[in-house]
């Protein structure tokens, strides 16, 4: 991981918390960053199903085609 979070340009902190959900909703130039480290393309990073939050009714649409 220490490797994975340094190649990428983000902190091992940043990483896990990510990784462990404490971070909600990443922003997509970190994970598009850590993507890129094992050669994944940006258009993997998106979501594939609507994330539900209470008190929203609207579903947010994915990115993906």
């Amino acid at each position: 991981m220490l490797g994975t979070a340094l190649n990428a340009g983000v902190s091992p902190e940043t990483l896990r918390n990510i990784e462990s959900g404490r971070v909600a909703i990443p922003a997509f130039p970190t994970i598009a960053a850590i993507a890129d480290v094992p050669g994944l393309p940006s258009t993997q990073c998106g979501r594939s199903q609507p994330v539900r939050r209470p008190g929203r009714t609207r579903k947010i649409r994915s990115h993906r085609r």
